[in-house]
């Protein structure tokens, strides 16, 4: 009785097992597929959002798995947040908690950024960056079904991501993030998916404001593929 209970319990953990692996191999080929993806060396994105009446727009420049850079333009003023590597800087105006001059960013916030270089997804090859991923379950979000799925990362990070059952697109994801020394709950919400070159991209996202309230950031284009000049990751001698 006892052998017969523990190959019950085996069956079942390897087909809970099974059906993670598939969940996710639906989500990656959804997304273009993996070959697409690792195929992808660099990309260019431009948005554009509103914060309280305020009109912003952002590029950013990433080499996959290296290098991020972020400028926005707010007010007639810049913000320019870049990764390179181990290493990250911050630029921002003085009536934005800034010096104007170019500053070293908290390792935390290095962290953080250097997860947006990973294109494809957290769950894309996620066993070899040492990440698990567990079925929490099957739930509805906004009327729709969707896959509950917990992702840890080799780090010990935890997210939750919510895949649609029928499209197996993320349409959302939560988790804690550490952003200039506070911890905070992070939740976006993705939609409005169009597909560029054969790999499909949300081109709306909506998360929490730093100033109160949501923000809904629209993407205007995506380049895949552009030559970027990697010295703009660099940080510059102050003035």
């Amino acid at each position: 009785m006892i052998a017969s209970a523990l190959i019950v319990i085996a069956s079942s953990t390897a087909t809970f097992a099974q059906t993670v692996d598939e969940i996710v191999a639906k989500h990656i080929e959804a997304m273009g597929g993996a070959e697409k993806w690792k195929a992808l060396k660099s990309m260019q994105m431009n948005n554009k959002f509103t914060v309280q009446g305020m009109d912003i727009e952002s590029k950013t420049s990433i080499v996959s798995g290296k290098s991020l850079k972020t400028e926005v333009s707010v007010m007639g003023q810049e913000i320019i947040t870049a990764v390179d590597g181990e290493t990250g800087w911050m630029q921002r105006p003085a009536m934005m908690g800034g010096t104007g001059e170019p500053e070293d960013m908290p390792g935390a916030e290095i962290k953080e950024a250097l997860k947006q270089t990973n294109l494809g997804g957290a769950l894309l090859n996620y066993k070899e960056k040492g990440s698990t991923v567990e079925l929490v379950g099957k739930e509805k979000l906004d009327g729709a079904d969707v896959y509950h799925l917990k992702l840890t990362e080799k780090s010990g990070d935890v997210s939750h991501l919510f895949l649609s059952a029928s499209t197996y697109y993320t349409l959302k994801s939560s988790g804690k993030r550490k952003i200039q020394g506070q911890e905070i709950d992070a939740e976006v919400n993705f939609s409005n998916f169009k597909q560029v070159e054969g790999l499909t991209f949300p081109f709306s996202m909506e998360t929490a404001s730093p100033m109160g309230g949501t923000m809904t950031i629209e993407t205007e284009s995506i380049k895949l593929n552009p030559t970027i000049d990697e010295s703009i990751f660099k940080k510059p001698a102050k003035k």
